[in-house]
């Protein structure tokens, strides 16, 4: 018997071996469907799937024999490696010096041996696609092309694998980044929330305090501290409520009465005393997630007044229903927003450069909260605007992920 020697780059390919994940894996039905495919194709009572590791050959699928690893160095595969064929074929082992003696021809009567290696995309040859007969035979062409073809299968399995698990790191490292960010973004607001507070309520008390002996140039200090500190306590207060969207999906679906539901939003929001408010739809009720969507409806209410430097301000609510979606609109006659704004309007940290009413400029998150929500409730949101005369947004959510 001739043991296989190992190949010149043998450090490299046990890395590629590794890479993929596979060594001392569970059974899995699309390897043992090949196999089994491999066995009837080739009329063979043994068909395996195998990987050359350091220093045994692991069979990921084994049709036909009881075991699931073997001794590298008494392995058929370990020499069809060292091969520049695309298919090693043995018709009989006894008469092949390599193995003459070899226990899996002795011992377990692997006369007949025909095996493709599995190759991946860097070149490196990890095992094979192969099958072992009882007695000396042959294939035909279109055997050996099929187990050819199949190895290259076996190897998109590998890759479709591998690439899963990089999915998966991916997935787990973006869920650590967001969990860390959201910790930040709640000990940014409970640090600096109460200090900024501080500092409103102290120059508001320090400019009534001394308003007849401050110049008219302090007092313009005071005011742009005042209006800095709350654009700054609203930014935080926006970054919070944004990645602390998601704990709102966790509220379970429920029956509500559309009056009830329109009236906490405007008490929520607080503008029943600067707008007009008017609700068109002819549905009673409406089964829904009710935190993420109040959420939604505060966010574009609130908007709604905060840029909208009319007198007379007005927002129209519809809603209406279909088989797969509830569809809402908001209407409003406020300011409207620039065209050259409208792809970007609802990305994070966007801001317009449009201010609102006491002119200060938005912090570039309420709308972004909303797309955030109304997506993962599986829905959508669209704006138009006409410039001077308000916008109309219009979004749905899904009835059947609320149900």
């Amino acid at each position: 018997m001739i043991a296989p020697i190992y190949p010149e780059n043998e450090a490299d390919r046990q890395i590629a071996v590794e890479k993929y994940r596979i060594l001392d894996t569970l059974e899995e039905e699309p390897y043992d469907n090949i196999t089994t495919l491999m066995s009837y194709i080739c009329n063979a009572p043994i068909s395996l799937i195998t990987l050359l590791d350091k220093d045994r050959n692991y069979l990921k699928s084994h049709k036909g024999v009881p075991f699931s690893e073997s001794p590298r160095n008494i392995s058929f595969c370990g020499h069809a490696i060292n091969s520049k064929a695309a298919i090693t074929v043995i018709e009989d082992a006894r008469e092949d010096e390599r193995f003459k003696g070899n226990p899996l021809v002795d011992e377990y009567k692997a006369i007949f041996y025909a095996g493709a290696p599995l190759v991946d995309s860097d070149g490196f040859k990890l095992g094979t696609l192969c099958v072992y007969d009882h007695k000396p035979r042959q294939l035909d062409e279109e055997q050996k092309n099929a187990i050819i073809a199949m190895s290259k299968q076996v190897i998109h399995l590998f890759e479709q694998r591998y690439q899963n698990y990089k999915l998966e790191e991916y997935q787990k490292d973006l869920k650590k980044r967001n969990d860390d960010l959201e910790k930040f973004s709640g000990l940014i607001s409970h640090d600096l929330k109460s200090p900024l507070s501080n500092i409103i309520s102290l120059t508001e008390l320090l400019e009534e305090d001394n308003k007849d002996k401050l110049t008219t140039e302090s007092l313009e200090y005071l005011e742009h501290l005042k209006t800095s500190s709350s654009m700054l306590k609203d930014y935080i207060d926006g970054l919070l409520s944004f990645y602390k969207s998601d704990e709102l999906l966790g509220d379970t679906s429920k029956t509500v009465d559309v009056k009830t539901f329109i009236n906490k939003v405007l008490l929520i929001s607080d503008v029943t005393h600067e707008a007009e408010v008017a609700v068109n739809t002819a549905l009673k009720t409406i089964t829904i997630k009710e935190a993420p969507l109040i959420q939604v409806f505060t966010n574009l209410v609130t908007n709604a007044i905060k840029y909208n430097s009319k007198q007379q301000k007005t927002i129209t609510i519809g809603i209406e229903a279909t088989k797969e979606f509830y569809k809402f609109e908001l209407s409003d006659n406020a300011d409207g927003i620039p065209k050259t704004h409208f792809d970007k309007i609802f990305d994070l940290f966007a801001i317009v450069g449009q201010k609102d009413k006491d002119g200060n400029f938005g912090t570039g998150i309420g709308l972004a909260t909303v797309k955030r929500i109304l997506n993962k409730l599986g829905g959508t949101i669209s704006a138009s605007s006409v410039l001077g005369e308000g916008s109309t947004f219009k979004f749905s959510i899904a009835r059947e992920r609320l149900t």
